[in-house]
């Protein structure tokens, strides 16, 4: 996933996928089946820095046999640019020669880079697009937890292109989370790391001590979340934003309000209160693009939405234990000896360190989200609502919060003005 966004969009593409004249149709189908495009430059040597034979577009293969050589199909007759061009002065030859790619060859006509007129068409429909400045390639983030294997993912994930990680923990104030930001900065110095959860200025400065970028802020605040009913551990959403952004603006680190976040409103409220960005997870989960099937429940067409700390997420893909397949079934003295020699591992229970509990307990539900159509309605949608957004907040009597109806804040209200 991480080398899909890298390269879904681009500046110059330093690293192109590259083919030879004896690769075959097959190839290419496959680089367009795992990759999504097939426009492929062909050079002798089959990889960058190769002399430049030609290219292989999607009508080139079309109604191929898989067999077919390339030296057969490729196109030969290339419109390119010297090697040295700007991004402006490549980008007009690639309009006007009408062309789908744009090779960068050097004096020797040696392949060194490749242009896509796909690129320019994502920058005009999406040009708010968070993109790296040097290369116009998509920001790409991934999650991954603390343990040692995640140290091997993460290199995966580095090679990959990746430029931020995110820790993901439920209490990011841990020696798990500071040996692994300290880590990662020894080395991958230049990858940014977003740290938490937190919702103290100790647990915040602990963090940013030892690295971290940015910080996430939020713990029992999430729709689909009880940790503070069932662990007593949290704090109110919008205390724990204020708290920690007003102590880690001091030292330049922004951070994201994680959880709670139901309408635009909480957006506005969270941004006011010192976010620099908020997460939407059960906001964005009824989305057309977000996992999982559509169902009707009571008439409303939804989607499932379960908290990472839900009994579901932790029982998933668990094993069957020996004894409850031995004749449909055996005693409970047996079952619960099985159960407890079973250790049961996957995202949910390592996030909570219950790999190996007889009996997990539960930091979250399951549930389901009404269908928001797709995030290219949506989206736009709330960029308008926090554009139009204000806040003031007021003091109030506690008569005078009854009949205003006030929610958030104890004694605060927030009023929105269009």
């Amino acid at each position: 996933m991480v080398r899909a966004v890298k390269r879904h969009e681009n500046g110059f593409i330093t690293d192109p996928v590259v083919l030879s004249p004896s690769n075959i149709v097959e190839d290419v189908l496959d680089v367009k089946e795992r990759l999504g495009f097939s426009g492929i430059p062909i050079t002798d040597t089959g990889s960058l820095g190769g002399k430049l034979l030609g290219i292989v577009t999607n009508r080139d293969v079309q109604f191929r046999s898989p067999s077919t050589l390339l030296s057969d199909v490729m196109t030969t007759n290339l419109v390119t640019a010297p090697e040295g061009i700007t991004l402006l002065e490549a980008n007009d030859i690639l309009r006007d020669s009408k062309k789908g790619k744009l090779p960068i060859v050097d004096k020797e006509g040696r392949l060194t880079s490749l242009l896509a007129r796909s690129d320019l068409l994502k920058n005009q429909t999406y040009p708010l697009a968070s993109k790296l400045p040097e290369s116009k390639q998509l920001y790409a983030a991934a999650a991954v937890g603390t343990r040692p294997a995640d140290r091997d993912r993460l290199r995966l994930l580095v090679e990959a292109g990746l430029d931020i990680v995110v820790l993901d923990s439920s209490q990011g104030n841990s020696i798990y989370q500071i040996d692994m930001i300290q880590w990662i900065k020894e080395t991958y110095p230049n990858l940014e790391v977003i740290a938490g959860n937190v919702v103290t200025r100790e647990q915040a400065a602990t963090l940013i001590a030892a690295g971290a970028d940015g910080l996430r802020v939020g713990m029992g605040s999430g729709s689909i979340c009880i940790t503070q009913e069932v662990m007593a551990v949290g704090r109110p959403q919008a205390t724990a934003v204020y708290a920690v952004a007003e102590f880690a603006s001091k030292f330049g680190v922004p951070v994201i309000a994680d959880g709670g976040i139901g309408n635009v409103g909480h957006v506005v409220k969270a941004l006011a209160l010192g976010a620099g960005a908020v997460m939407m997870g059960g906001l964005l989960a009824g989305t057309t693009e977000a996992p999982g099937e559509y169902f009707y429940h009571e008439g409303k067409r939804v989607k499932a939405y379960r908290g990472m700390g839900s009994i579901e997420a932790m029982e998933q893909g668990k094993p069957v234990p020996p004894s409850a397949k031995i004749n449909g079934g055996s005693s409970s003295h047996k079952h619960l000896n099985a159960t407890k020699t079973i250790t049961h591992e996957n995202a949910a229970t390592s996030r909570y360190f219950s790999e190996s509990s007889a009996v997990k307990v539960a930091q979250g539900v399951s549930g389901d989200v009404q269908d928001k159509g797709s995030v290219k309605a949506f989206l736009p949608y709330l960029h308008a609502g926090v554009k139009r957004g204000r806040v003031r907040f007021e003091l109030r009597t506690a008569s005078a919060q009854v009949e205003g109806g006030v929610h958030g804040l104890h004694s605060y209200t927030k009023r929105l003005f269009a």
